[in-house]
Formats: C-alpha cells, sequence, structure tokens
C-alpha cells in the first residue's frame, strides 16, 4: 500500500469497527482521486469483510434498476424503498454525476438513505463539491453536496502511481486487446444484425458465436446509454468495437458514450477488443481536461498490446 491507501484503510477499518459494534448511523466514507489508485479495491476489501446485511452497486447499473423499478412500481420513492431494503451499508462505485435528473434522484436517494442511518461507502473520480460540474445545475445539488461532506469522511486517493498502468491481468475485461485497423479483418456488410435495447434498436456489424461487432460509429455516435450496453452486456459476453477514430475528431457526447460504454464493460469483467484508426498515442491526443478522459485511458490501458 502507499501512503494514501494506508490513509484510507484506516478510515475504512474505523467504519468496519462501528458497523460490527451495531451502532447506527455510522458515518461512510467518500473516497476520491485519480483513476487507476485503488479506490475500487480499497472499497471491495471493506466490503467483504464489513458485516451485513450490505450491497455492493455501480453507478450505471443501479440507475438503471432505480428507473425500471420507479416506472414498475409507479413511483420513485417506493424504488428507492426497494433499491434499499434492509441492508445498514451500502457501498457505491463510481460515483459521477453529469446529468441534472440523476443527480436529482441522488438528492432523493441520498435524503432516505441517511435518513434510514444507513452507511454509505462510495468512490468517485471527482470530490463531492465536484459532482455535477455543469455551472448550469451545479447550484441544484449544492444541498445535496452538504449533506454529502456532512455525514461522509472525505479521504482523498491520490499516490503516485495509477496501478492499472503498471500490473498485468489476463482475466475479464483484459483478456481483450488494442488492435490496428490492418490487424483484424472485419465483418462483411451481409452480416449486419438489428439488435432490440429497450424500445429501440442499435445495429451490429455481426454477431458471432457468443461475440458482438459494432462499429464505433452505429453505438457512439448515435443517442445509445449507459441502459442499453448493460442490456447488451448481458447478452453478449465477448465484444469487438470497430472502427474508433481519434477521439478528438468526435464530439464530447460521443467520446462520454464510448467511455461509459468502457465503464460497462469494465465492470462485468466483459472481455474488450478495440479496433481502431490510429495509433494508442494518437487516440486521446487533443482530449485533456475532457470529463471521464482518464478513467477511459486508464482502463484501456489494461488491454493486451
Amino acid at each position: 500500500m502507499d501512503d494514501a491507501q494506508r490513509v484510507a484503510a484506516a478510515v475504512l477499518h474505523e467504519t468496519a469497527d462501528g458497523l460490527a459494534e451495531g451502532r447506527s448511523g455510522v458515518r461512510g466514507v467518500y473516497l476520491w482521486g485519480p483513476v487507476g489508485r485503488g479506490k475500487t479495491w480499497l472499497m471491495d476489501g471493506f466490503q467483504r469483510s464489513a458485516p451485513g446485511p450490505k450491497r455492493r452497486v455501480h453507478f450505471h447499473d443501479f440507475f438503471r434498476k432505480l428507473h425500471a423499478d420507479a416506472h414498475d412500481l409507479g413511483s420513485i420513492d417506493l424504488a428507492i424503498d426497494a433499491a434499499l431494503g434492509d441492508v445498514r451499508l451500502l457501498c457505491f462505485d463510481e460515483f459521477h454525476l453529469h446529468d441534472v435528473g440523476d443527480a436529482m434522484l441522488v438528492a432523493r436517494l441520498l435524503t432516505a438513505l441517511f435518513a434510514r442511518g444507513i452507511t454509505l461507502v462510495a468512490t468517485s473520480n471527482y470530490p463531492p463539491d465536484g459532482l455535477l460540474p455543469n455551472p448550469l445545475f451545479h447550484h441544484l445539488f449544492a444541498p445535496t453536496i452538504t449533506v454529502l461532506e456532512r455525514n461522509l469522511t472525505v479521504v482523498r486517493v491520490a499516490g503516485p502511481v495509477d496501478y492499472r498502468t503498471v500490473t498485468t491481468s489476463e482475466t475479464g475485461f483484459s483478456l481483450g486487446r488494442f488492435a490496428g485497423a490492418a490487424e483484424i479483418e472485419g465483418p462483411d456488410l451481409r452480416e449486419r444484425v438489428t439488435l432490440p435495447v429497450g424500445t429501440r434498436t442499435v445495429t451490429a456489424s455481426a454477431v458471432r458465436d457468443r461475440t458482438v461487432w459494432f462499429d464505433f460509429s452505429a453505438l457512439c455516435d448515435t443517442p445509445t446509454a449507459p441502459a442499453d450496453y448493460l442490456d447488451l452486456s448481458a447478452r453478449f459476453p465477448c465484444w469487438v468495437i470497430s472502427g474508433v477514430p481519434r477521439l478528438r475528431e468526435v464530439g464530447a457526447e460521443t467520446v462520454r458514450r464510448f467511455a461509459n460504454v468502457v465503464d460497462v464493460l469494465y465492470d462485468r469483467e466483459t472481455p474488450l477488443t478495440v479496433v481502431a484508426d490510429a495509433l494508442w498515442e494518437d487516440l486521446f491526443a487533443g482530449l485533456e481536461g475532457t470529463l471521464d478522459v482518464d478513467r477511459l485511458v486508464s482502463r484501456l490501458s489494461t488491454l493486451q498490446r
């Protein structure tokens, strides 16, 4: 462990002790910092050892189910009740907010969660006051940021190393690879398949055995959403995305959709092969300061090259 991880681990240990002693309203923890510093690793270790009842969720998966339950139950409050159930501990991975609608749902969720005395442990690349950064909407979330800071111990995990860049893995997402367009022959146009996702469809370049192929523009340059990627990842355990351009040449929303795809596949441990039109070094050039790009680069760096 580096020094930042040791500080975070000590705070988590204190939280675990409070839960083990049965204290109500045990103060939670908000771990934030740059990508690849071990925030999820720390939280998962804590979650495994903490006494139950408990639940560990990922941002995209949690909100897909919350929206679905709200539709089925007829009320967002009933959906929140169903999501929280009888848990005493909720661990929330990749806590980030760019959409004002999701931010308002989070505000209602946190109100219900803290009113019940549930302990929250969250990981994020953003400090609490960096959530919902759009200046047009940030003020709407400011009261909830105050609630977060009042109920959670905020710990910055910002060691000197992005561990994904110095460790190798041959499981899950990292079984995929990063390749140039000349290295992999793409599917024939006749292999295209229209796949239903919710009430819409998305066009795949091909489906071969249990592998789905997508052209980057068909998946990310159209109004797809994390709920679609979650649906598709449950159906196809291996993915290929081809025609990935220099990302500076596409719009910010397209880049964000690509980042969301990678988030979902990484969390689901789904192998991904990226077939790019550019060299690795040029793929991300010119995107400095773009939201969530650091996390995208860090996760793609685990692919075989």
